[in-house]
This record gives structure tokens, C-alpha cells and sequence, in this order.
């Protein structure tokens, strides 16, 4: 009897202190690359062109993917669906500021339901520009639970600096 109410005590103080976490998130990677910000800036803005460097595009090669509205910057959609590995979601580019600054509403449907804002800059310093990606959103109780056990900062940042150190081989290959 006392070790079920131990128990029971134990998984409410556990999922209080899950309930305690911080609700918001934010997540960053910066790569400075030798481009120029409009070159890189082009790569990002076109959702076409992401398959040549997104670290998510490559886990899936059977990834169905969609483009509605506009064919580059602001209007632009990107949905897809794909493996366990990727989920299925959509990218709306919001804010297209050119070489310097896109803003994309990121929804996820699969495996978790979850909207994101993603913002990629763009700031030229000398023969290089410092390419930045970052997201930021609110946890739900789920992720929180998650990200008692995993380091979310440290899983996504690890694809965010594959995609930029990605989009850097891309712009920096020389034909």
C-alpha cells in the first residue's frame, strides 16, 4: 500500500515538474559562409531550391512534397509529407526582406501537432555573409515531457547545422 502511494506521489511530483518547464523555446544556429547574401539569400527563398541542402529533404528520398502560391518569397508554400523521420506539415514564407531577412510559419501535423516561426538572416561581413536559423514556438505538454529526456536544443540544432554547413557547400561547389 505504501509502495503504491510512493508511486503515486512520485509520478505526480514528476508530472508537475513536467508541467513547470518553460513553455516557449527558442533554437539558433549561425554559419558565417563564403557567399554572397543574395546568393544565399536565393536559396533559402525558393522552396524548390531546398532539396539541394535541407537536412530534412535528404532523410526521406521518397518525400512527397507540394508548392502552392507564389514561386519564390512571400506567398510561397511548401507542404509535405513524408517517412517517420520528417513527418508530414507545411511552410508558409511570410516574409521575404531581399538578402537579408525571411520570416516562414512552420506547421507540423505528423508525428506532433506544433506551429513554429522560422527566421533565416542574412548579414554580409567582408567576402562572407553570417547565415543564421533559428525557430522559435511554444511546447506543448507532450514536447515538455519529451525534453525531460532529450535535449531539443541540441537534436534540432544539430539539423540546423547540417543544413547551413549543407547550404554552404551548395552555394560555395564550384562548377
Amino acid at each position: 500500500m505504501y509502495l503504491a502511494l510512493g508511486f503515486a506521489a512520485a509520478l505526480v511530483a514528476f508530472l508537475l515538474y513536467v508541467a513547470s518547464r518553460p513553455s516557449e523555446f527558442s533554437i539558433s544556429r549561425t554559419l558565417a559562409i563564403r557567399a554572397t547574401s543574395a546568393e544565399l539569400f536565393s536559396r533559402v527563398n525558393d522552396f524548390h531550391r531546398w532539396a539541394d541542402w535541407s537536412p530534412y529533404d535528404k532523410r526521406d528520398p521518397s518525400l512527397q512534397r507540394t508548392f502552392e502560391g507564389a514561386a519564390a518569397g512571400k506567398g510561397a508554400i511548401y507542404r509535405w509529407v513524408g517517412n517517420k523521420d520528417v513527418g508530414e506539415g507545411s511552410m508558409a514564407l511570410r516574409e521575404s526582406v531581399p538578402a537579408s531577412r525571411i520570416e516562414i510559419e512552420l506547421a507540423f501535423l505528423k508525428p506532433f501537432p506544433g506551429n513554429n516561426q522560422v527566421v533565416f538572416t542574412f548579414e554580409p561581413s567582408g567576402e562572407e555573409t553570417r547565415v543564421t536559423w533559428a525557430m522559435t514556438g511554444r511546447y506543448a505538454f507532450v514536447p515538455k515531457l519529451v525534453g525531460v529526456f532529450l535535449n531539443m536544443d541540441q537534436m534540432i540544432g544539430k539539423d540546423f547545422e547540417a543544413g547551413l554547413a549543407s547550404l554552404r557547400d551548395v552555394a560555395t561547389r564550384r562548377s
